[in-house]
């Protein structure tokens, strides 16, 4: 029954980055909500058969007293609406920091969740070039696959260039390789033609940790694509309008003296309404009804979306938790700390500019940096020896043997 639990997770991971590109409407939803309550559904029968439960962690009982302080809020919401549909969505994200923990063992698995989380970014990002030659495109500047946003697209591809560079090292196999390395381009390329400045941004931080992880081990790759930018670049000024273009050069002219896309205004809507009810919040999911905007305006910065909605002990919760995230990063070593601080990195950057808290896609980042963590502690030398060439070597000479 487990085993049967393990390939819907990895199911899972794999849907979650072009999860809204496959919406089957009410009340059944994106194909990533379908593939998590299927999870959900095997997972408590796999763990009664199993008669016991792993131990939770310091990240499990953190996302579980979040949770029980948001549905505090319901209390006093100033939008009972939004608040329980905000609940029922907080419930459905979080699940990925008790599944992982607690069907995911060994260093392999995840290897196996980050190839998941790889294969599913090319999904997103095919969709999202091949949305440039669609008719419904003509005119416009931003491209995204069908039911994303553009914001949403590029830090989901973002998060997977760290994760297909530190899978180089242990794939042994042409195609685990064509997974990981070809991302780069592709997911590069993605990125683009969303015209997200936010996400470009965050997608240097991203290629910065990955000529990291390349250059100690991967010299030879890392010349190669270095030797190749003027192709890139060519083939980047032929694929992606220019008028994209032009919209992420305005980044300078953001930072210096622009409202960041009427992002400030936004702010300080969010800064009055936190003023109202510091301490206790105004109810999950009422940011847009306590700061009296616009239905389809979001917090655009996660910070301010928790304190505006959940108040000061909300924040408490969730810095403890990006805190204990960052002590179970440390527990790792080599590339595996390189990766997933390249990755949180790519989260925090994102998280100034974007409500990132109701994503699943943080939830599970989260849920790999506490696993990563806790196989650090128990077998450091395994986890180790999976993320490296050694046993990528050693697997390619078994299958020769074989």
């Amino acid at each position: 029954m487990r085993r049967i639990v393990w390939g819907l997770l990895l199911l899972f991971a794999f849907a979650i980055p072009w999860e809204y590109s496959l919406d089957l409407g009410d009340p059944v939803g994106n194909i990533a909500r379908v593939t998590g309550l299927v999870l959900l559904l095997a997972a408590i029968p796999a763990v009664l058969l199993a008669g016991r439960m792993r131990t939770p962690g310091a990240l499990q009982w953190l996302a579980l007293a979040f949770l029980l302080w948001l549905c505090c809020t319901s209390l006093w919401t100033v939008d009972m609406p939004a608040t329980l549909a905000r609940l029922r969505g907080y419930f459905q994200v979080m699940l990925a920091v008790w599944m992982v923990w607690e069907f995911a063992a060994t260093p392999e698995d995840l290897r196996d969740l980050f190839r998941a989380y790889v294969a599913g970014s090319w999904v997103l990002a095919v969709l999202t070039i091949a949305s440039v030659a669609s008719p419904e495109s003509e005119g416009q500047i931003r491209f995204v696959a069908e039911g994303q946003d553009p914001n949403d697209v590029a830090r989901f591809l973002d998060l997977g260039f760290p994760l297909a560079a530190l899978l180089l090292d242990s794939e042994a196999r042409w195609a685990g390789k064509l997974l990981a390395f070809g991302y780069l381009p592709l997911g590069l390329v993605g990125v683009l033609v969303t015209a997200s400045r936010s996400g470009f941004l965050a997608a240097m931080v991203a290629l910065a940790g990955c000529a990291l992880l390349l250059a100690g081990r991967h010299m030879r790759a890392l010349l190669m694509g270095v030797f190749s930018l003027p192709a890139i670049v060519a083939a980047v000024w032929f694929v992606v309008p220019h008028e994209t273009l032009e919209r992420i050069a305005t980044i300078p002219e953001q930072l210096q003296g622009g409202d960041l896309n009427y992002r400030l205004n936004i702010w300080q809507a969010g800064w009055r309404a936190f003023v109202h009810a510091p301490f206790w919040g105004t109810g999950a999911g009422s940011f847009v009804t306590a700061a009296r905007l616009a239905p389809a305006d979001t917090a655009h910065n996660t910070v301010l979306a928790i304190v505006v909605e959940g108040g000061i002990v909300a924040l408490i919760i969730a810095t403890a938790i990006v805190a204990i995230s960052a002590s179970s990063l440390l527990q790792t070593q080599g590339q595996v700390r390189v990766a997933l601080g390249t990755a949180m990195s790519v989260w925090a950057v994102t998280s100034l500019v974007a409500t990132v808290e109701q994503s699943r896609t943080t939830w599970l980042l989260l849920a790999l940096i506490s696993f990563a963590g806790r196989l650090a502690a128990e077998t450091p030398r395994a986890l180790e020896r999976c993320f490296s060439q050694l046993e990528g070597a050693t697997a390619e000479a078994e299958g020769v043997t074989a």
